[in-house]
């Protein structure tokens, strides 16, 4: 991005980049920004981050475990990305988050339990991955209708009904 300017001090001053009164970045709206490269480990510094929007961009590599440590996060767009690798565990500890969207992108391995302690989670779309194994049915995944897992329902049954044969 052209503001982007390493050598200032205050990036607040950057474009896509909302900040409080405290000058702490609170808000990063990159979609379809045309990135690619890779999320990194740094961003889990931001403790006041609240929105993470990412999506529509040609992002590569995993979701790194440090996203966990954004406990004001409250949207989580990372959708329309090319993103593998499982999701970690620690995105548990997003007590805040009422979006997130993974969908679109190359994710493996199962939907972890530590999602289902996020009480305040509104929307999840984790369809069109390659995620295997069962959607979680217990705590906040309880209260979710079925349409909002249609998808990934119908591709954890294919799956499933896959491996018996």
């Amino acid at each position: 991005m052209q503001s982007w300017d390493p050598t200032m001090v205050n990036p607040c001053l950057w474009f896509h980049v909302t900040c409080n009164g405290e000058n702490s970045v609170t808000r990063i709206d990159l979609g379809n920004a045309n990135l690619s490269g890779e999320l990194v480990p740094q961003l889990g510094q931001l403790a006041n981050l609240q929105y993470l929007e990412m999506f529509s961009n040609n992002i590569t590599g995993t979701i790194p475990k440090e996203i966990g440590n954004l406990t004001n996060l409250v949207s989580l767009d990372l959708f329309l990305n090319r993103i593998h690798g499982h999701i970690p565990t620690a995105l548990g500890n997003l007590q805040k988050l009422h979006n997130f969207r993974l969908n679109s992108n190359s994710s493996t391995g199962t939907i972890p339990y530590s999602l289902t302690t996020i009480t305040t989670l509104h929307v999840i779309d984790l369809s069109i991955n390659r995620l295997s194994g069962y959607v979680p049915r217990n705590g906040s995944f309880s209260m979710f209708t079925p349409i909002r897992f249609v998808v990934c329902y119908m591709i954890y049954e294919i799956i499933d009904q896959v491996k018996r044969w």
